[in-house]
């Protein structure tokens, strides 16, 4: 069977083109794996249009942000996704109608005052994507993503996940009339994530492997079956996630911090909020560009040692294992592409430990915030970072937090009963995150024991203050 292209009626490739990340070949579609004909590898999406646009950036970003911002208060479904309102930097559609949106994006951007005291860094914030629809960063790439798997005539849409994706993958292919097939690595994934591709409709099969192992297969697949491939290699994907960047951006007045920090799975995030930068630096949107650095789990830490053993030119693979599962990918994808998006706007890459994890999540949880453990390696990265010296204590820096602390439940529940690391090798190391912990107190039903509870906790906190 020939493989599938996104080529089919509806799709409009005129305002966009695909170029492969290595050789630089162009085309104006591009079969179901993804990958160029030519030498094999990835693929971006590209826009002829911009390079007419640069002339004129200085009119053009007044006329941009003005129209995004107007945009908001739009009763329009298109217009209040924090993904689509910003289109004019996406692949066109024929008309608005035909977006299948779940009003993704418009996720906050909080200060976080008491992890800045803890870093040293005076203005520390983040932009928080667990507040997506799905609780999830994965919404604002799926959005775009599902929309052209519909217009390309696909009945069915897959994913290889780790959670997040399948549980975005599902909810916008049941929003768009799509049936989705979910591969996934048993009894590696949180059941919180998982249920929520079964409660989508999503035909879920748990796989006798890793999640690199189901992505390998999930290619075979789609160059086999009319199955369109929802996973991060998939280049528009990456165009709706970029817009994090642009909002980001606007919600800073288009003022760049000196550094944003994202966590290192897969990799499509990093390289999609790279690409977004260096987009809006060619239109004139930002003056210049922020160091966009990349923290991996030390057990699943391939793009850093890729850098470090290989000079970034292969990859390095590894056999990853981290509680921190939306990243424990040991093969990441789109590892080329953030080496280049690294390179390009000088940022750093580093490993934390488990005990490092589970130490930055619970003090970005008393910031009244919460995450899910993969998001706490970019405040356990930065305080590496600033050890090191390559962040400023003066400079600004932005944590992008991927996903929602109801992600996995079971390590944080885990972690406040103290079982975490119980008879593990990192025991003895996690002993000093004690006063971190808030278990459950169980209690007689009287008020006297309630009330011993409160001045025991006052007195507590009076101690520690």
């Amino acid at each position: 069977m020939p493989p599938f292209t996104t080529s089919a009626p509806g799709v409009r490739p005129s305002t966009f083109r695909f170029r492969c990340i290595a050789c630089g070949d162009l085309s104006d579609r591009a079969a179901q794996n993804f990958r160029c004909s030519h030498c094999g590898d990835l693929l971006e999406i590209i826009y002829p249009s911009f390079k007419d646009a640069v002339p004129h950036e200085a009119n053009l970003k007044s006329i941009w942000t003005s129209t995004w911002k107007d945009r908001r208060l739009s009763q329009s479904p298109i217009d209040q996704s924090g993904v689509w309102r910003f289109r004019e930097l996406l692949p066109s559609l024929d008309n608005n109608d035909q977006a299948i949106t779940l009003r993704e994006g418009n996720t906050p951007l909080y200060d976080l005052p008491h992890c800045a005291r803890i870093t040293g860094v005076t203005r520390l914030s983040a932009k928080h994507q667990g507040l997506n629809p799905t609780g999830s960063f994965k919404d604002a790439g799926m959005t775009v993503a599902a929309t052209f798997a519909r217009l390309a005539g696909f009945r069915w849409v897959a994913c290889a996940s780790t959670g997040n994706t399948s549980a975005s993958m599902a909810a916008y292919a049941a929003r768009g009339g799509m049936r989705s097939l979910v591969l996934v690595p048993e009894g590696k994934i949180s059941w919180s994530k998982l249920s929520q591709s079964l409660d989508y409709g999503a035909v879920t099969c748990q796989l006798r492997t890793d999640f690199d192992g189901c992505l390998r297969l999930l290619q075979e697949l789609v160059l086999r079956a009319p199955v369109y491939q929802l996973n991060s290699i998939n280049p528009f994907r990456l165009e709706g996630q970029k817009t994090l960047a642009l909002e980001l951006l606007e919600q800073l007045d288009w003022q760049p911090p000196d550094h944003i920090i994202v966590p290192g799975g897969n990799l499509g995030n990093s390289s999609a909020i790279g690409k977004a930068l260096l987009e809006m630096r060619e239109l004139g949107l930002i003056p210049r560009l922020p160091k966009l650095s990349v923290i991996q789990a030390e057990g699943a830490n391939a793009l850093v040692r890729t850098l470090r053993e290989a000079g970034g030119k292969c990859l390095v693979n590894v056999q990853a294992e981290t509680r921190a599962t939306a990243i424990r990918i040991g093969n990441p994808a789109s590892w080329r592409k953030a080496v280049h998006v690294l390179e390009a706007t000088g940022g750093a890459c580093e490993q934390v430990s488990e005990v490092a994890i589970a130490q930055a999540k619970a003090e970005i949880g008393a910031e009244g915030i919460g995450c899910e453990p993969a998001s706490a390696v970019t405040l356990a990265g930065l305080k590496k970072l600033v050890k090191q010296g390559f962040v400023k204590p003066e400079e600004s820096v932005v944590l992008v937090l991927t996903g929602n602390l109801l992600k996995d439940p079971d390590f944080t529940m885990e972690f406040h009963r103290g079982d975490l690391f119980k008879d593990g090798v990192d025991e003895k190391a996690s002993s000093a995150l004690s006063p971190l912990r808030h278990p459950p107190i169980i209690l007689d039903a009287t008020l006297d024991a309630v009330i011993r509870t409160l001045e025991q906790a006052e007195k507590g906190q009076a101690e520690k203050s």
